[in-house]
């Protein structure tokens, strides 16, 4: 499965590892420094970074370009939309109208949107919506949402009746399922309630207040300065990325923001501010998969591959941009992470790279992409003789290369875009192979095979995918679509 673009999941892989001095706080920092540089340096991140603790900011500091074509820096000023990590703020403003007695954590969608459909719509609650167990299918699960719909505007209320209001894929508050629709509806509630644009209940209730004056609701058509350019980073190199209506991803996706201005999010978090104790404790608790409200609530391991640190966290991608937050509450840490490359960078690696520093363990320095060797060999050769050089790779420089599983995958869906099916197959399959126990490379294969026309195969690696990944909402709804019976003729 390709990753969509509010998909918070960034892979880290096994690296090599990069000596740190002691503790104090100018080693920290270039310790942290050294380490973000050389992910830029290998094409791994591309943006801005913050490291703060208790005592205040350690390091801020922009890395390669904010636009690849003029060649312009990125500083820590530097506007980059931040996709998913939208939620947390979105949560905020209905823990907010909560406190006032606006909205009911139980109230059903319905209570608020009337028109939403009753079947389901008198099932979810707005709790339900929050922590993601609605069973609303997400409109970013639909294969076809980038490529038909992502570059045209919709009103709220057309977008929440054709996108948001699914048949639920399970009984709502019995699984966790990853949902984009749900904090659409959110913001749609959120509206309903104030009579306001999102935009403005965003910019009245968290960033005046606060003291963003560097962050909003994106809007392509607006001249924003400072404003990142995006892009992505395929095998072949870096390229600008596909155009999104910024009203799509909404109250899931669409702010953008700097890395000081994060700063004084999460800083403000601490006091009374932004939410009284207990609405706080609320967002703060972890339901199914440890998903809070806008929130992942759970210990973040750190590179030694052992050393676990409670912290809240999120991330976010969208076309052109990946970020990640992450939050050690106890110590009044935090690292922010946002780039200018969407698909193709490691954020939370470098993330967790300098948080780990922080705690005095030595970090993971990244490798070189080895889906880059591949692409260069199936630029003039064949599948066959890519798959050849990267054993050999493997072989006689494993310590050099990242061989994760989304190297091999992010190459698979370059040769389908570029219409080389056989090709794009054989290089799944090799994936499979090489990572039997990935739920996420047989979805692939999966999908190649159904592009290719083939449902019995694709039907195959689909079950396979959902057996080792039963939170695989887009294999469970595939297969159901592949093993539909087919219509009897009259």
């Amino acid at each position: 499965m390709k990753r969509g673009w509010m998909d918070v999941g960034v892979v880290a892989g096994l690296a090599l590892l990069l000596v740190v001095s002691p503790a104090a706080a100018a080693s920290r920092k270039d310790a942290i420094d050294r380490l973000t540089a050389k992910y830029t340096e290998l094409k791994q991140f591309n943006g801005a970074l913050l490291v703060a603790d208790e005592k205040g900011i350690i390091l801020k500091k922009g890395y390669g370009p904010a636009n690849f074509e003029w060649q312009i820096p990125v500083t820590p000023d530097t506007k980059f939309r931040i996709g998913s990590i939208t939620k947390q703020f979105t949560a905020v403003l209905i823990l907010k109208l909560v406190e006032e007695g606006k909205v009911g954590l139980e109230d059903p969608i319905t209570k608020h949107l009337p028109d939403y459909r009753q079947d389901t719509g008198a099932r979810v609650t707005v709790t339900h919506l929050l922590n993601h167990t609605s069973g609303i299918p997400s409109y970013t699960s639909r294969p076809d949402f980038s490529a038909k719909f992502a570059r045209n505007p919709y009103k709220v209320a057309d977008f929440v009746k054709q996108f948001a209001s699914g048949d639920l894929e399970f009984e709502p508050g019995s699984k966790y399922s990853y949902n984009n629709s749900g904090y659409f509806l959110l913001g749609a509630i959120i509206e309903k309630v104030t009579g306001k644009t999102y935009a403005q209940v965003l910019r009245e209730r968290i960033f005046e207040p606060v003291g963003m004056k560097n962050t909003g609701f994106d809007v392509s058509a607006t001249v924003l300065a400072k404003r990142a350019s995006g892009y992505e980073r395929n095998p072949g190199g870096f390229v600008n990325a596909a155009y999104i209506d910024m009203g799509l991803p909404y109250a899931a996706g669409s702010m953008y923001s700097t890395v000081e201005d994060l700063y004084l999010w999460d800083r403000a978090l601490y006091g009374d501010k932004v939410l009284p104790a207990a609405l706080k404790q609320k967002m703060f608790t972890p339901g199914l998969d440890d998903y809070g409200f806008g929130w992942n609530v759970a210990p973040t391991q750190l590179d030694d591959g052992k050393t676990k640190v409670a912290t809240t966290s999120h991330g976010g991608g969208i076309h052109g941009f990946s970020s990640f937050l992450v939050r050690v509450p106890e110590k009044k840490e935090v690292v922010i992470v946002l780039s200018n490359v969407g698909r193709g960078v490691r954020a939370r690696s470098v993330a967790v790279g300098a948080l780990s520093i922080l705690h005095g363990v030595t970090p993971q320095t990244p490798l070189k992409p080895m889906g880059e060797v591949v692409w260069e060999v199936l630029d003039k050769g064949t599948a066959s003789d890519a798959i050849a050089r990267y054993k050999t790779v493997k072989e006689k420089k494993p310590t050099e290369y990242f061989l994760g599983p989304g190297e091999l995958n992010t190459v698979g869906y370059q040769l389908l875009s570029a219409g080389r099916m056989p090709e794009a197959i054989e290089i799944f399959k090799f994936n499979v192979e090489q990572f039997p126990q990935d739920g996420n490379v047989h979805d692939s294969l999966g999908e190649a095979y159904l592009a290719n026309g083939d449902k019995a195969l694709a039907a195959s690696s689909y079950r396979r995918s959902l057996e080792l990944d039963p939170t695989n909402t887009n294999a469970e709804k595939v297969l159901k679509e592949i093993e539909k019976p087919a219509a009897k003729t009259p």
